[in-house]
């Protein structure tokens, strides 16, 4: 097989200046107008960034709040289900003209078993408690509205508030059948998603092999699974690392093999200049690659070409089995082919990279923006965002051209997801894990958090941080209400390290001696306001 050489980011680091976003002409040049332009200058005056904190509370900048609406264990409906552990990815479709209400569909990444179990029998798990973990990953769709004193709240035993978890029947849209089956059984370990301009939600199957292993095409096992589902149930591996699509209103999914299998973080959609959709995604795994779909109708995601990034010579590369003889020579059709996206990969020469996590796209530019999370392998300890131009700013072009955004390593490290707000603005959270939080490199970056980038002014490209996460927790899915009022965020995994149910690490959000449960906020407040509306 072809070997691909790690990529050198010092290869093409070109940070981007203000000079650089001001000459693309595509921003206001009135963006924040009100930035200061002394040594310190900040986004605005009156904005004071947050220091780095070890706190286990929520912290936030000052002219900024949060509101939790929704937590782990959360009643959602009349059937008895519950609100799932490890919220992640947000996406939200609004039910009537003014955005005040609408349903949010929230990821559920995966199981904390320590907490779940409350510390209980876990080096004998039970098929009960196999059936607990099931029923606690996967996704919900919860209905929410504002209330009389203007903020979001979950709407009790709605109708469509439901859950589809790791024993939900979920059919493939595939030509065939994959291992004997035109459906899996469940989904879980969703991370960043995406969402289509007909209203759908993409849910996003990242780590998948934890749950039932994983081989490659030849039938070699690549990984043994880590939570031990396969004690109780026996599911094949292939049947996970989609990308699952959600109607909001009803909770019809399918998974959607024309994306290729890989660990899956984010499935971003941008429209194409002849109507059809464009998707980027990015394989979470240190020394994978990233990936474009086009589709081949317009509104659906069914059918369509598979690329994979060769970032070095700033190319596509199509995994289209017709169109690569050694595709042809080493798998058996086109859906094999998307099933083993990753051998597919390595075997055209695409670039590895450093942990590829959430894809989005400026509003204002095109432009495509990658966090690289970090690569300890090769020496990357803080990761990057890179920037992908695609030629001639179309999307459907097999060419571009990539360079750094923004280096990890001095005001922040590990970045993970995205979101830019109504004016082209960066937000990003980060990543650093559990087991290496707090120790070096990472000790001066304390807790995860959440920072802005400006993307134009005196401080484009410059990350100001808005908030610290409690302790072992990470801010993940960032989501903007339609009226971008307020940021919606999952906070994820507070006292994932804890050792027993006397010594949590964190009591975040109840406090006091209470376990740690994960859960949705809304970040809002005059500053926020400000940022959005360039006051």
């Amino acid at each position: 097989m072809t070997q691909v050489n790690e990529l050198n980011r010092r290869d093409f680091v070109k940070f981007i200046s203000a000079g650089t976003v001001t000459g693309l002409g595509l921003l206001s040049s009135n963006a924040l107008t009100s930035c200061s332009t002394s040594k310190n200058s900040t986004p605005f005056q009156s904005f004071k960034p947050l220091n780095p904190s070890s706190a286990d509370e929520l912290l936030l900048a000052e002219g900024f709040q949060y509101h939790r609406f929704i937590t782990w264990g959360d009643r959602l409906n009349s059937r008895g289900e519950k609100f799932g552990i490890n919220n992640d990815y947000l996406a939200f479709t609004s039910l009537n003209k003014k955005g005040t209400e609408g349903i949010l569909w929230v990821n559920h990444e995966y199981p904390l078993p320590h907490l779940i179990h409350d510390f209980k029998n876990l080096d004998n798990k039970t098929k009960a408690m196999i059936d607990l973990e099931r029923k606690d990953v996967g996704g919900s769709l919860v209905h929410i509205k504002i209330n009389k004193a203007g903020r979001w709240e979950m709407v009790k035993n709605s109708s469509y508030n439901r859950r589809l978890d790791g024993t939900t029947k979920i059919p493939f849209a595939a030509p065939r059948k994959i291992m004997g089956s035109n459906f899996a059984i469940g989904t879980f370990a969703g991370c960043a998603g995406g969402f289509t301009s007909w209203g759908t939600v993409l849910s996003c199957e990242e780590n998948y092999q934890d749950y039932y292993g994983d081989r490659d095409s030849k039938g070699k096992i690549l990984t043994k699974p880590m939570n031990e589902w396969n004690k109780a149930y026996n599911r094949p591996p292939e049947h996970y690392g989609w990308v699952v699509e959600i109607e909001p209103k009803t909770g019809k999914a399918k998974k959607l093999t024309a994306l290729g299998r890989f660990s899956h973080e984010s499935a971003t959609c941008v429209l194409a200049r002849d109507g059809r959709t464009v998707v980027y995604s990015g394989d979470d795994k240190a020394g994978q690659y990233i990936y474009k779909f086009i589709s081949k109708k317009k509104g659906s995601l069914e059918e369509g070409e598979l690329f994979v990034g060769d970032v070095k010579k700033g190319k596509w590369i199509s995994l289209d089995i017709n169109k690569q003889a050694i595709l042809k020579k080493n798998f058996k059709d086109q859906l094999d082919v998307l099933t083993f996206a990753r051998e597919a990969g390595e075997l055209v020469g695409a670039t590895r990279l450093n942990r590829p996590e959430d894809i989005e796209v400026s509003p204002k530019t095109g432009e495509v923006f990658v966090t690289l999370t970090n690569n300890v392998d090769v020496g990357d300890y803080h990761g990057s965002i890179m920037k992908i131009s695609p030629a001639n700013g179309d999307h459907l072009s097999d060419r571009f051209v990539a360079s750094d955004f923004a280096v990890g390593g001095e005001e922040f490290s590990c970045p993970d997801n995205l979101a830019f707000d109504l004016h082209g603005n960066l937000w990003m959270v980060t990543d650093i894990s559990g087991s290496a939080m707090h120790k070096a490199p990472y000790t001066k970056f304390q807790n995860n958090g959440l920072f802005f980038f400006p993307m134009s002014g005196p401080n484009a490209g410059k990350p100001f941080q808005v908030a610290s996460a409690p302790v072992d927790a990470e801010l993940t899915g960032l989501c903007f209400s339609p009226d971008y009022k307020s940021l919606f965020v999952s906070v994820q995994h507070p006292g994932e390290k804890s050792k027993s149910a006397d010594k949590y690490t964190s009591h975040w959000p109840l406090g006091g001696a209470e376990k740690p449960r994960s859960a949705v906020i809304e970040i809002f407040g005059p500053n926020l306001d400000k940022i959005i509306n360039q006051a």
